[in-house]
């Protein structure tokens, strides 16, 4: 294989609305015209990437006819098996329709929240024949902009009445799936309800089926709420928790700028290549980023080249970051091990606390110890800037 071309070992993929996004924003008209299903599985199997994502309208508008959904998903699987590409994950839009204006699980509205239901399990079906063995929950509208309007406790039971009955729609029909949520602070709206990774990692121990779930953390949300999304990632991966991942990148403190993938914030996108490739990571890796609005749909191939070719190239340098003498040196140094002490801290009992309570332990010695973090930063920054 040529040198940072896409591994397909690494399932990189993109969704119908990444690639196919028509340049929108809150102030400015589309500049790309719309591409079809079709022509973005040509457009990404031209770039190598493993599989495509969807949303239920990304593919089947939210108006067709049972006969017009099924024409559409019949090209479409065509397309999939001409360009070589597989379809990892699904979801559902609940946010884009005026009907979830204010919510769709969390709605006031019992038939909204019905309906957000039935659209999820139509969507369900739609991406199990596509499939899908990963199910993303993004709860775009599942917030407030006042808390006068909904009580937050009760938007919290009703979403997990919502997961527990889809949990159980799945297990039914036998489509295998996985569930992955997906966190984000804010916008569409003021303020999101499950606003980090952390919240959903704390929400999934009370689902009925907390075994299905898991997580699908985004660079761009996390750095929005200015978190580590290193460390985010590496509370879900400690948890046996990260079933989806969504790459791009985003200043920090800024609204959802979803810019390809290490373009923003290199050392951040080398540290977390680097977390996944160590850790053995081997779930789809999505970029869910857009190319530049300036871009037309040539440049779209280059961004989506550039997200896969940045990943690769990031991945070889972790692998040298690895093997570097002068680093892993400085590492050893810093990684002070004492497999006695270690013994007595794993795990507490009576005889484990007493012995740990005689144990000498000189604070000032230990104070004195160097940390020579500097030095092993700028071989980092050495070694991402290619001069080593």
């Amino acid at each position: 294989m040529p040198r940072y071309q896409p591994d397909p070992a690494l399932k990189f993929t993109f969704g119908l609305w990444t690639v196919g996004n028509i340049g929108r924003d809150p102030f400015g008209s589309p500049v790309r015209r719309p591409i079809s299903p079709v022509q973005i599985c040509k457009l990404l199997g031209e770039v190598g990437a493993y599989g495509v994502n969807f949303h239920d309208n990304d593919l089947v508008p939210i108006d067709a006819t049972p006969r017009q959904r099924d024409k559409i998903v019949a090209e479409f699987k065509k397309a999939l098996k001409d360009n070589g590409l597989r379809v990892p994950m699904a979801t559902t839009n609940l946010f884009a329709d005026p009907v979830f204006k204010d919510g769709a699980f969390t709605s006031n509205n019992a038939k909204i929240r019905a309906y957000a239901i039935q659209k999820t399990m139509r969507a369900m079906d739609l991406g199990a024949e596509c499939g899908a063995k990963i199910y993303v929950f993004w709860g775009g509208r599942e917030g407030a902009e006042t808390d006068a309007a909904k009580s937050p406790v009760d938007a919290i039971k009703r979403f997990r009445e919502a997961i527990n009955f889809l949990c159980e729609y799945s297990i039914e029909r036998k489509y295998g799936y996985q569930f992955a949520f997906e966190a984000k602070p804010n916008e569409p709206r003021g303020h999101i309800y499950f606003a980090v990774t952390g919240s959903y990692l704390g929400f999934i121990p009370t689902l009925e089926h907390p075994e299905m779930c898991g997580v699908n953390p985004e660079v761009a949300h996390e750095h929005m709420a200015g978190l580590n999304f290193v460390h985010q990632v590496a509370a879900a991966l400690e948890a046996g928790k990260l079933f989806h991942i969504d790459l791009n990148d985003q200043e920090f403190g800024r609204y959802d700028q979803d810019f390809r993938f290490g373009s923003a914030n290199l050392k951040h996108a080398f540290f977390l290549v680097k977390l996944l490739e160590d850790w053995g990571y081997d779930g789809p890796r999505h970029f869910d980023a857009h190319a530049y609005r300036q871009s037309d749909y040539q440049d779209v191939l280059e961004f989506a080249r550039g997200c896969m070719r940045t990943y690769m190239i990031l991945r070889e340098k972790a692998h040298r970051w690895n093997h570097d003498s002068e680093i892993q040196q400085i590492l050893n140094q810093i990684d002070v091990q004492d497999s006695a002490l270690s013994k007595l801290t794993a795990k507490y009992s009576s005889a484990h606390a007493r012995k740990l309570l005689a144990v000498p332990l000189d604070r000032e010695q230990l104070a004195s110890m160097p940390l020579p973090y500097e030095r092993l930063d700028q071989l980092t920054m050495d070694l991402l800037m290619g001069v080593r």
